[in-house]
């Protein structure tokens, strides 16, 4: 059982605008509960125990809100990531770096995963790195790409060929054993190059990915949504209204 997870919650969610000039992504409301707080609670459900939050937009209302969870099952810390203006994802894995030990989650602050995701996450596997993935008919060009051979993770990325993709990934990893330093030095060392802010973190994953130990798990038809556009807030609420209403 992982039960350390962080959720990368920096960006304001600029696509997201108007709903997100006082308030950022994570913060947008979903039947009745925050983003986040969906987040936490599923993480939790799945046995998760010490969660750190990466925050940057609105750091303080991120933190008024974390402080007014009052969850005895997870203990919530915050780190706050001063330059994400102009830094993408990878940089709030270097500000969490410090904590990348032992075995761990990685969440993406935009992705609502269900109860019985984190459950399948959690299943024990080969793999040191593990990309969650779903299957669809079609990919197009935001989409997250994935080649797969079997379980066994090729290639991870958004300008990957819709000819040659074969699953996406949405956003939730795993980090076993080695997996963890692995991904640590991996991270340091792109974020000393100059062009390192720039990128997301899972080129770093494709860039592991010749190693042979990163692997994927299938989550294909359970219940997920990524929270991108304005478009995605009805496929969301459809998802929490389900949530709420006990489905998980």
């Amino acid at each position: 059982m992982i039960e350390h997870a962080i959720l990368l919650s920096a960006g304001q969610g600029s696509r997201m605008l108007p709903l997100t000039v006082d308030r950022p992504k994570c913060l947008i409301e979903f039947s009745g509960r925050s983003l986040l707080s969906w987040q936490i609670e599923m993480l939790a459900r799945g046995g998760v125990r010490r969660i750190d939050v990466v925050t940057g937009f609105m750091t303080d209302m991120v933190d008024e809100a974390i402080a007014a969870i009052r969850d005895p099952r997870v203990e919530i810390r915050t780190r706050f990531n001063p330059f994400y203006k102009v830094a993408d994802n990878l940089g709030s894995c270097w500000i969490a770096r410090d904590v990348m030990h032992d075995d761990f989650l990685i969440l993406n602050g935009d992705t609502l995963v269900s109860e019985k995701i984190v459950a399948r996450v959690q299943q024990d596997n080969d793999w040191p790195i593990a990309v969650t993935v779903d299957v669809k008919d079609g990919y197009d060009s935001d989409d997250m790409k994935v080649v797969r051979e079997g379980d066994r993770l090729m290639r991870i990325g958004k300008t990957l060929g819709a000819d040659e993709t074969n699953a996406e990934s949405i956003g939730f990893l795993a980090f076993r054993g080695e997996g963890a330093a692995l991904f640590r030095n991996a991270v340091r060392a792109a974020m000393r190059t100059p062009e390192g802010v720039q990128h997301w973190y899972l080129k770093v994953i494709d860039s592991l990915a010749p190693t042979g130990k990163v692997g994927t798990v299938s989550i294909e038809g359970l219940g997920w949504a990524e929270v991108d556009f304005l478009n995605d807030i009805e496929i969301a609420t459809d998802l929490t209204d389900q949530w709420a209403a006990g489905d998980t």
